[in-house]
């Protein structure tokens, strides 16, 4: 998740792609062991129980720790994993899975329904405060245990993301030993997964061994036995140079978030390689609170985000390594509006009109448009390690705002204060993004049940009956089609009445070293290591 911080993903159609063939074919058991893989990382975990953390470093970790019931294939589809088949009820309330045989977790106890059930049950458990992975599952009402080997889930309403939410790393199977202790999962998570947590020091590194016992692999991997390597080694390096020159020097085989800045010296490397994964989901995007001051207006909203040149701003703030976006999803997502390309650009001819028309026609001595004698002015707060990577963009659009008359108080805050000012909706602007493969994710932005007081993303207040009908209908709907017209109407709606500037398209740049083979990605974009290999044939 990445409220604020928009990492990793992968589009739909490349989803598991390899970057460079895997080590063996599909369905191979036993694989020849391959030594250690060193990964820097620039997030640093505080919880690994991703029922709890929505970091994206959580989901990278755990996706080695956690298996999933089903796994997303790269057509969007889901396929069986630690499930080995599901029916769904006539209304889609009610999903009966029946788990593989066999299963086990790291500390030895099965992996049966009763482990799901207890997994679910803590994800929604108030004790627990999950941030995300409850919102994911928003519809689930029970799971009842049928026998070993089935599991019931019903939900409160049909929710057809369903099956996509169950894929991700946040809702992995936990082992129900590590639940029992209330925040044990955080420090010591146990899962059936190909690796299993051998130490932490925190802040610094993480060690991760190799499950010798496992031979359930996801359908979507190069193969199904245990994993490749013995052992991955994470280390968290949140300064930049310091990440990049890791890897130059041979410290690591791979890091996460190459900076755009270093891409062309790694091209030019014979011993690196560089792979750049567009994230699906929600872009990096500065909503705008259409429910106060000045933004009620849609005239003046519209001013602003006419009154940015987006493609001059990206272009040179990140390298050309990232693109402009067009829409508040991400054209890796499915259900992306296609037509979105070139429907607004900058143009302050007509933001200057607009302010005319809303009244803000006068100037104070600083250039600041007016109105009744009061400036036009707007607060925009940021925690700046959320906004790291997006600062010389919100300071860009900050300046060129001001050409049109806009004096944007762009100020950092402490989380503390800032989580305060949120949750009252006490701001004009702020700017996050989420990663999902799942349009569902415009739920969270533009619905009143996702209010920033109930811990949602939404600031609109609830002005907009028809973009929130359309978004809870395509939640409901099992209609492929009208479900992506459903959001492709909703993302239209966003742009036409500027509730969101949309800013870059993220896109994960891992570097890592000629000698890594079977590198891949999952759907929601995070590295996978399973079928990794350093150094030789596999």
């Amino acid at each position: 998740m990445k409220p604020g911080h928009a990492k990793r993903a992968i589009a739909v159609l490349g989803a598991a792609a390899v970057l460079s063939p895997a080590a063996s074919a599909c369905g191979s058991g036993e694989a020849a062991e391959s030594g250690s893989f060193a990964f820097a990382t620039d997030q640093v975990p505080q919880c690994l129980d991703p029922a709890v953390s929505p970091q994206d470093v959580v989901a990278l970790i755990g996706r080695n720790i956690f298996d999933s019931l089903v796994a997303q294939a790269p057509d969007g589809t889901f396929r069986p994993w630690i499930a080995e088949k599901w029916t769904v009820s006539p209304d889609g309330k009610t999903y009966t899975f029946t788990l593989r045989q066999g299963v086990t977790f790291s500390d030895g106890t099965p992996l049966n329904a009763a482990a799901v059930k207890a997994s679910l049950d803590h994800i929604v458990d108030p004790q627990t405060k999950s941030i995300y992975a409850a919102r994911l599952i928003s519809a689930f009402d029970e799971a009842t245990v049928a026998d070993d080997r089935t599991v019931r889930i019903r939900l409160k309403r049909r929710s057809t993301p369903f099956l996509q939410a169950l894929s991700t790393t946040y809702l992995g199977i936990q082992s129900p030993s590590s639940l029992r202790a209330p925040g044990a999962a955080c420090g010591h998570p146990v899962g059936s997964g190909p690796f299993r947590l051998d130490a932490w020091t925190r802040n610094v590194s993480l060690i991760l061994k190799r499950n010798p016992k496992y031979a359930w692999g996801p359908p979507t991997a190069a193969h199904t036995g245990p994993a490749r390597l013995n052992q991955i080694t994470v280390k968290f390096v949140t300064e930049d140079a310091a990440r990049f020159g890791a890897l130059a020097s041979g410290q690591v085989d791979a890091i996460d978030d190459v900076p755009p800045v270093n891409v062309k010296t790694l091209k030019a490397s014979s011993g690196l390689r560089l792979a750049h994964a567009d994230i699906p989901g929600v872009v990096f995007t500065t909503f705008l609170n259409a429910s106060r001051g000045p933004l009620a207006d849609e005239r003046v909203r519209t001013a602003l985000v006419r009154s940015v040149d987006l493609d001059t701003l990206v272009r040179s703030a990140y390298f050309g390594q990232f693109e402009r976006a067009w829409s508040v999803l991400s054209p890796s997502t499915p259900g992306y509006d296609t037509g979105a390309p070139g429907t607004w650009k900058y143009d302050p001819a007509l933001a200057g009109r607009l302010l005319d028309q809303a009244g803000w026609t006068a100037r104070d001595s600083q250039g600041y448009r007016t109105k009744d004698g009061k400036p036009l002015e707007l607060r925009w707060p940021y925690v700046p390690q959320f906004l790291a990577k997006f600062l010389v963009v919100a300071q860009g659009i900050q300046a060129q705002a001001k050409q049109a008359g806009f004096k944007i108080d762009l100020a950092p805050a402490d989380s503390g204060t800032f989580g305060r000012e949120y949750v009252k909706g006490d701001l004009d602007l702020y700017s996050s993004s989420f990663v999902r493969a799942e349009p569902d994710i415009l739920r969270l932005f533009f619905t009143s049940g996702q209010s920033s007081a109930k811990g949602g993303g939404a600031i609109l207040g609830t002005g907009f009956p028809q973009l929130e009908r359309w978004l809870n209908e395509a939640e409901s709907s099992a209609d492929r089609a009208a479900r992506v017209a459903a959001y492709v109407r909703a993302q239209r709606f966003v742009t036409e009445h500027a509730l969101a500037l949309p800013g870059y398209v993220p896109a994960d740049l891992v570097g890592y070293s000629a000698k890594v083979k079977g590198l891949a990605f999952e759907p929601n974009a995070y590295p996978l290591f399973y079928d990794v290999t350093v150094g030789g044939k596999a």
